[in-house]
């Protein structure tokens, strides 16, 4: 990631799967289609592993009341960029100040949203393919061991396309096990998603999937640790979007920072 480049809004294709083929079709138009594999249903008694709460940075606001110059916006977004250098989404940890300093600039441009009322304008502003940048979900510890994510398998792209006309939302977790030549696979999880509020749509876990067969067998007795980690049933809160930038906060106090993403990623 360009430290201090801003990434531009990548094209993306919007998915049109029906609702019966909605995973496939959307990781279709993403370039994600996944080989056929078991399923494993979903259900409301998995909750999503709780993170810590998010620090409130000392960074004043001050200055940002209202809503800021599209130079403003431009700049503490680049600091965003440069901030999440080298921190791997957070997903392993970092510093206490690497995360006030993150949490300082999201806070920033979250009390400059220019879409304030976003779930009216699902369509235009979050449809589409998204990358994630950035989480307070965490694998720490004893964890990471059992999932073997220290030296055994790793963590690839976090990507999320959202299906607005089917209200569906697929999140695909990629992973590659080193002891099988480099295997490469991914976690896909289809939720299913309802508008609340101005800001807010509440999200149902609809089914999961571990794709090849050979990364299932991996994780089968850590599934479903696995699978409360990125649970992402319950309420989820957009604090900023804008053409190439998504913020978001969920009941589990986590805050989600993603970019547009390329249709031909993965």
């Amino acid at each position: 990631m360009a430290a201090t480049v801003l990434f531009p809004a990548a094209p993306c294709h919007r998915a049109t799967a029906s609702a019966a083929s909605t995973a496939a079709g959307a990781l279709r138009h993403c370039g994600l289609l996944p080989p056929p594999a078991r399923r494993r249903r979903g259900s409301r008694g998995v909750s999503a592993a709780a993170a810590a709460p998010p620090e409130r940075s000392s960074v004043p606001l001050a200055a940002a009341s209202g809503h800021g110059s599209s130079d403003d916006d431009d700049d503490a977004k680049a600091a965003l960029y440069r901030a999440l250098e080298g921190v791997n989404r957070g997903i392993f940890g970092m510093t206490s100040a690497q995360r006030s300093e993150i949490h300082g600039l999201v806070e920033l441009l979250e009390s400059r949203n220019p879409t304030p009322e976003p779930t009216a304008e699902l369509q235009d502003k979050v449809d589409g393919c998204w990358k994630l940048i950035y989480s307070t979900i965490s694998i720490l510890g004893k964890k990471r061991t059992q999932l073997g994510l220290r030296d055994f398998i790793t963590l690839g792209d976090f990507l999320q396309i959202i299906d607005v006309k089917e209200e569906k939302a697929v999140n695909v977790i990629k992973f590659s096990a080193r002891a099988f030549k480099i295997l490469s696979g991914q976690l896909t999880i289809e939720a299913s998603y309802s508008v609340t509020s101005k800001r807010r749509v509440d999200i149902k876990l609809e089914n999961s999937t571990i794709t090849p067969e050979q990364l299932m067998n991996l994780f089968q007795k850590n599934y479903d640790m696995l699978l409360a980690i990125f649970n992402p049933e319950g309420w989820l809160e957009i604090t900023y979007v804008d053409e190439s930038l998504r913020i978001g906060r969920d009941d589990k106090e986590n805050i989600f920072v993603l970019e547009r993403a390329d249709s031909s990623e993965g």
